[in-house]
């Protein structure tokens, strides 16, 4: 304990919940063939409702999977090594590496092998690290059945937003008949109905939680949060996502109402853009030795939930599509008609302003600093990164970037990046600690 510690804290009430959720989902996807489940693989930010219409499933998604095992260097080199043998690049999204070298080495992390082969793989071509390549390589490799559909997405459109909206529903109609097919199984819309209103409901609540650490002293720290998400963005078409979710929202507040801190000594608040370099989660640690708290992400705030942002500058929680006055879903075509409708107007949907959002989100967290991260393992993701900066500092708020790989340990220079933080911090006027 410092000697300036400010305030009370103690740990989640429902942090051993979370951990059982989350360890239930990787296990269940080991024993998926003999529970008589369907194992689904593909990109974590699909729509995981749409499998919900075959029955009992487990989905398996590929970055939460590879963001696991970049924590575990003993593990995650040699998978990486493996793919990279088969010709996949330093420079290739090093959750790919992590999930496809697991792949050529029989071996899943969570039992040491062998590596669960999935009934097919479904998702969305979704980012520039190359999804529908990436599960492509899986179909090749294992001889299963893949389908990916296109969302449209992007800074810029022009045209009719309708029309790419029914591009993609047809997309999604004929990703539903293609299940039935490869499956042999009889699609139930009212599973799907069902699984949409625990998507929707979800991802409003990560939301919110996410929205609701504007509150000094933070309830939540960065490194707890990390561990929270995969229950959101792996189990948020499953009912005990939400109603985890809603225990999770609860308990914020009242840590809110209780002045309950995740950092005892809090006095400079820091927030990211990006996923962190997962092998080296102890500068989390190490930077609340200076009072620092990491109180969020950008990307899991809107890619495992939804929060809206207006054009006053302001980002609010989101509410899912009954609080909206949406028609409700009574059948296939009107469920698949409201989940287009969710994807194209959620922030990580048709029209993207990162930028704004940064600033947005870093203004409503009450920030002191941004600490945007250069990430190696996805390089097309840093193209606009110093415009993100700029943007940031424009609207006040200090900003600095460090540099390394989120899923790559090999890429990941400690010593660089607690001396890039410490510097920053330094020209904020913040020191470290003495220690009592």
């Amino acid at each position: 304990m410092t000697a300036t510690a400010r305030y009370k804290t103690k740990p989640l009430d429902c942090w051993k919940k979370a951990k059982e959720l989350v360890l239930e989902h990787y296990m269940k996807i080991a024993t998926a063939k003999e529970d008589g489940r369907l194992l689904v693989s593909g990109c974590a930010a699909s729509c995981l409702a749409l499998p919900a219409g075959l029955g009992d499933f487990v989905f398996m998604g590929g970055e939460p999977y590879g963001a696991v095992v970049a924590h575990d260097p003993s593990f995650s080199i040699p998978a990486m090594e493996a793919a990279e043998a088969r010709g996949y690049a330093r420079d290739m999204c090093g959750y790919m590496r992590n999930y496809l070298g697991s792949m050529f080495l029989d071996k899943y992390y969570f039992t040491g092998g062998p590596w669960p082969r999935a009934d097919f793989c479904f998702g969305r071509s979704f980012c520039d690290a190359g999804h529908a390549s990436w599960y492509r390589a899986v179909h090749e490799y294992e001889g299963i059945p893949y389908f990916c559909y296109d969302e449209p997405q992007g800074f810029n459109w022009s045209g009719s937003a309708e029309q790419k909206k029914e591009y993609l529903a047809g997309q999604l109609f004929d990703g539903i008949e293609w299940m039935e097919k490869v499956t042999g199984r009889t699609y139930d819309d009212e599973k799907l109905i069902e699984a949409l209103k625990n998507f929707f409901r979800t991802e409003a609540l990560w939301g919110e939680v996410c929205l609701l650490n504007a509150a000094i002293p933070a309830p939540l720290d960065l490194k707890s949060m990390l561990s929270l998400m995969p229950i959101s963005m792996l189990r948020r078409h499953e009912r005990c996502a939400v109603e985890f979710m809603e225990q999770l929202r609860d308990e914020v507040k009242d840590r809110i109402a209780n002045g309950i801190a995740a950092v005892a000594t809090e006095r400079c608040r820091l927030a990211t853009n990006a996923p962190p370099p997962w092998s080296f989660l102890k500068m989390f640690r190490y930077f609340e030795g200076y009072g620092v708290c990491f109180v969020g992400t950008l990307v899991y705030t809107v890619n495992s939930g939804e929060v809206k942002f207006l054009d006053d500058g302001t980002v609010i929680p989101a509410v899912p599509p009954e609080e909206r006055g949406w028609p409700p879903m009574k059948d296939r075509e009107s469920a698949v008609g409201t989940l287009v409708r969710w994807l194209f107007e959620h922030p990580f949907g048709f029209h993207v302003d990162w930028d704004r959002y940064l600033v947005s989100v870093a203004k409503h967290w009450k920030v002191d600093g941004m600490a945007l991260f250069l990430n190696r393992g996805c390089p097309l993701m840093n193209t606009g990164l110093q415009d993100s900066k700029r943007a940031l500092q424009e609207a006040g708020v200090p900003s600095t970037i460090y540099e390394g790989n989120f899923a790559d340990c090999r890429d990941v220079d400690e010593t660089l990046i607690i001396d890039r933080m410490e510097t920053f911090l330094e020209g904020l006027g913040i020191s470290k600690l003495p220690v009592s």
